[in-house]
């Protein structure tokens, strides 16, 4: 199980204890976060995720192929890393992934204008340290997973390099079309961080299957948490060719 960005594996609280009775459950905390090494020289690239994850998952010698989950931006890394290692993942379970596409490749001018907005309101948080540490600090007060959310001096660089280098600069669709193993996108209708034209494309994936939750936002709550669970535990068809 793969958090995303500012948080850490507490982002899945709610999940483990419904999948740890059938599964051996690994929830990982994302290089930068959490209590995983933060490298000052890194630049939180998608490329250096997605190698961090695949030392960890070596070192762990897991046997055959599993379950690759990933929240937000574990869901890019994840996508990532089962379209490079086709061998290792079974099934791959996406949960709320900001699926973004340059403005310009945008066919509407209304999802055009969408996409403009997020990645300015991206800039200004990556450029005002002080206003974006309090946000987040009052956001995570509200949480009901106490430390979902975490940004701070200690996972400011993280968090920024992040921001820029994995999620606003993202190969998701291209990487989901790579992927062989069957896909469950699984998010809540109410989530403010979801690009709908993303979203669209990423559905017509023939080897995707859908869950939309209605009423839930970015969060894993016990509700969205169900869903995820039961994705999870499905039985996975064969892999694509």
């Amino acid at each position: 199980m793969l958090h995303g960005i500012a948080s850490s594996s507490v982002t899945f609280e709610f999940v483990v204890p419904l999948v740890a009775p059938t599964h051996r459950v690994v929830a990982i905390d994302l290089l930068g976060f959490g209590g995983s090494p933060a490298p000052a020289d890194a630049d939180y690239t998608l490329d250096d995720h997605v190698a961090a994850l695949s030392r960890t998952i070596d070192a762990l010698r897991l046997p055959g192929r599993f379950v690759l989950v990933g929240h937000s931006l574990g869901a890019l890394i994840a996508t990532r890393y089962a379209a490079s290692h086709p061998g290792r993942v079974g099934r791959l379970v996406l949960v709320s992934p900001p699926i973004y596409l340059p403005p310009e490749q945008l066919g509407d001018g209304a999802s055009r204008t969408a996409m403009g907005l997020y990645l300015r309101a991206y800039e200004y948080l990556r450029g005002n340290k002080a206003f974006t540490i309090g946000a987040a600090a009052r956001l995570a007060a509200l949480s009901p997973i106490p430390g979902v959310l975490d940004v701070s001096e200690r996972t400011w660089t993280p968090f920024v390099r992040s921001l820029r280098n994995a999620i606003e600069s993202q190969t998701a669709i291209s990487d989901l079309a790579a992927v062989r193993a069957p896909v469950d996108l699984v998010y809540g209708t109410l989530d403010p961080f979801l690009m709908p034209a993303g979203l669209r494309i990423a559905e017509q994936f023939r080897h995707v299957t859908v869950h939309r939750v209605a009423g839930v936002d970015h969060v894993i709550r016990p509700r969205l948490a169900r869903v995820v669970a039961t994705a999870i535990a499905s039985p996975a068809p064969a892999a694509r060719p």
